[in-house]
């Protein structure tokens, strides 16, 4: 018996197919857009509130002062005023990630900083050395009060504290009352205050955007390829358009120069701009895609579900200390650089609270199990933004403190009511 169908109904047919294809994708878009919205309704915000800020902080500096916030020279130095605070944000969010919390971190950045420089200064040490060092000393830190949290048990918020007031202490007796160590090396120095290439800025961006796509199309690939629920395609095309878009504007606008005579070119992407995407590029990976990083989120979630689960809980606590410390050497390598010293109060002052700061306004839970490495760079870009913005509109120092702790206890506010929004809703 032929099964073949007459021409008219085979077209038919096929049109209906098509048809069906092309409802079944507008379905799963809009399956996904208002699964998303569901997923805010029930409380997980996550970067979404510090996107939103970051936008319109642009927007309302951008009106105020239209010819100089976002004039090249002020991109620049917004990003380079950002790098430290980012960077110790970053270490920072693996601690919270725990629900707990290093006081001493901005300290720590000062005494390693100050390592770094009196090898360099006194000691005529070279720059690699110099640096191992400082890495050294914040890995020891850290170590030492990990050690403490997780074998003695004694809370993180007093033994941090300890070592606030401890750490100061010594990096006074490294540097001298008053004093200050200058840090003159050239490749310390270029990393605040040299730029890349225009070229050279250029490709890395170019390759960053399509690594970014590839990736996420290689993952929509193989969560088809194994039957498990994915995205729409179309989405996952759509968030790698705007984050090439993201960072072909970013390279754009620093490759312009920004001397002020004609004379000279001033331009390119600066040297610690690469630095903070490779430390987000691991931080990233080792968070969503190794067995520790899922470590983290489960003893942040439930330590004992986690202990009885198999998972050393107690190795776990320790590393995070650590890892908040190394990050705390390298941001105040990257502060030193910026302002080519050393003094007895680096990462001392407001250091560690616009660090937490930026963490939780990033989107990072200051109750444990919900954070991401991206949370660092968006958060620390606000408070970056904050004080770049009203350091142009001449405002009073008082004015600048209120204002960020205003946003800073308004990031917290949403962080705990979306937290009581998941709990009603059972996630």
């Amino acid at each position: 018996m032929s099964t073949e169908l007459p021409e008219g109904k085979e077209a038919a047919v096929k049109l209906a197919d098509s048809d069906f294809a092309a409802d079944r994708r507008e379905h799963d878009v809009r399956s996904a857009l208002l699964d998303y919205w569901g997923r805010i309704r029930a409380g997980e915000l996550g970067a979404l509130p510090a996107i939103l800020g970051l936008a319109g902080l642009i927007l309302l500096f951008f009106a105020l002062r239209p010819n100089t916030f976002l004039s090249n020279q002020n991109i620049a130095n917004l990003f380079t005023q950002a790098l430290p605070i980012v960077i110790l944000a970053m270490g920072l969010v693996f601690v919270l990630l725990l629900g707990e919390i290093d006081l001493s971190a901005g300290v720590a950045s000062g005494v390693c900083a100050a390592v770094m420089a009196k090898l360099i200064a006194d000691s005529g040490q070279p720059w690699y050395v110099a640096v191992i060092s400082a890495l050294a000393v914040g890995v020891v830190i850290g170590t030492a009060i990990g050690w403490l949290v997780a074998v003695i048990r004694i809370p993180s918020f007093v033994v941090s504290l300890a070592f606030f007031l401890g750490i100061q202490g010594i990096t006074l007796k490294l540097i001298g009352d008053g004093g200050t160590v200058p840090v003159r090396d050239d490749f310390i120095v270029a990393l605040a205050n040299k730029n890349m290439p225009v070229w050279l800025g250029w490709t890395l961006a170019a390759v960053c955007a399509a690594g970014y796509a590839a990736t996420q199309l290689l993952r929509w690939r193989r969560q088809q390829a194994r039957n498990l629920h994915s995205r729409p395609v179309e989405l996952v095309i759509a968030q790698s358009v705007v984050v090439a878009a993201a960072l072909l504007l970013g390279t754009y606008l620093l490759s312009q120069d920004r001397a002020a005579s004609p004379l000279i070119f001033l331009g390119g992407v600066p040297w610690g701009v690469p630095l903070v995407g490779v430390l987000l590029i691991v931080c990233t990976f080792v968070l969503a895609r190794t067995p520790y990083g899922r470590h983290i989120y489960a003893v942040g979630g439930n330590a004992e579900a986690a202990r009885r689960a198999g998972i050393n809980v107690t190795r776990i606590r320790i590393s995070v200390f650590i890892i908040a410390s190394g990050f705390a050497a390298v941001s105040g390598i990257v502060a030193a650089s910026r302002l080519n010293s050393v003094t007895p109060d680096a990462g001392g002052g407001n250091t560690l609270l616009y660090a937490v700061g930026a963490a939780v306004i990033g989107g990072t839970s200051l109750f444990g199990g919900r954070g991401k490495a991206r949370d660092a760079v968006l958060g620390g870009l606000v408070i970056a933004i904050i004080d770049n913005g009203l350091g142009l509109l001449g405002t009073k120092a008082y004015l600048s403190f209120l204002i960020t702790g205003i946003v800073l206890l308004f990031a917290a506010s949403i962080d705990a009511l979306a937290r009581r929004r998941r709990s009603n809703t059972g996630r």
